[in-house]
């Protein structure tokens, strides 16, 4: 179980859950001069403690249970999917159980706050993952510090201050003009070669590297296998936080390396945002 695996998402869904467990000890309906209990004190006979809260609660720990074991099935369907569904079953309960409220009645502190849990439960069960906002990473991986390893050379790409890096420049040799980035996959411009008579006294220079490492985030939690060929991931890689790219194999794989040093295989590049 790794914690940096939840999303901003993940975090609202605990937070709805825990709203919704406090608004299961209030009031649901409230009158004047008559004391109405809670869903806990009515128990089954009160159609809100298993069609709101029981079912609100079951899917929040399916959601969350599916960061955990994404491979996890129950009757075929994955845990998402049953989270999903029992989510908008208790919103759909919640909301018929305000229009229903009986006339004599008055809706009480537990039916606003349940209310409120349950829609902010469906809504990211059902357009989470589609919301850039709620997709990032709840807890971000530290990052190291900038200073390069022993040994390691300036121009080298370092975390926080390579090439590639949002926001640093690139490093290039006294009296040359820099070149501009080009796209992934592409290839920088070559430079005017010598001329006809320098060409004799001049050796042709070697062929530029086609490849230069960068760094990139990916759009959603991808993972990343080893370079052994190993079908187990070694790592997982999270939106919100930055990689170094540092080899590409083929039009579609990149070699990455974590902040923690970890080298792997980057199968799906699709989406990704280049620094």
């Amino acid at each position: 179980m790794n914690i940096r695996s939840l999303t901003r998402g993940d975090g609202v869904v605990i937070g709805a859950a825990a709203l919704l467990f406090i608004a299961s000890f209030l009031d649901f309906y409230s009158a004047t001069g008559v004391d109405r209990p809670s869903p806990w004190d009515l128990g089954a006979n009160h159609l809100t403690l298993p069609s709101i809260f029981l079912l609100g609660f079951i899917a929040a720990g399916l959601l969350i249970a599916a960061r955990f074991q994404p491979e996890r099935k129950v009757v075929g369907l994955p845990l998402t999917a049953w989270g999903t569904v029992l989510a908008v079953s208790a919103a759909w309960s919640s909301v018929w159980a305000l229009i229903a409220c009986p006339e004599l009645l008055d809706l009480g502190a537990g039916s606003i706050l349940a209310l409120i849990a349950t829609l902010a439960l469906a809504g990211v069960a059902v357009a989470g993952a589609k919301v850039p906002a709620l997709a990032g990473q709840l807890v971000p991986e530290p990052r190291p510090a900038a200073v390069p390893p022993y040994g390691g050379q300036p121009g080298q790409p370092q975390p926080g201050a390579g090439y590639g890096y949002p926001g640093a420049q690139q490093q290039t040799p006294y009296g040359s003009t820099p070149q501009p980035v080009p796209p992934y996959g592409g290839t920088p411009n070559p430079t005017p070669g010598p001329g006809p008579q320098d060409a004799q006294h001049t050796p042709a220079p070697a062929p530029a590297a086609d490849f230069t490492p960068f760094w990139f985030a990916v759009p959603v939690a991808r993972p990343l296998y080893g370079e052994d060929g190993s079908p187990t991931p070694i790592a997982e890689l999270a939106p919100g936080t930055w990689y170094l790219a540092v080899e590409q194999r083929g039009a579609a794989t990149l070699i990455a390396q974590t902040q923690d040093g970890r080298r792997g295989v980057l199968n799906d590049t699709s989406g990704i945002q280049r620094g």
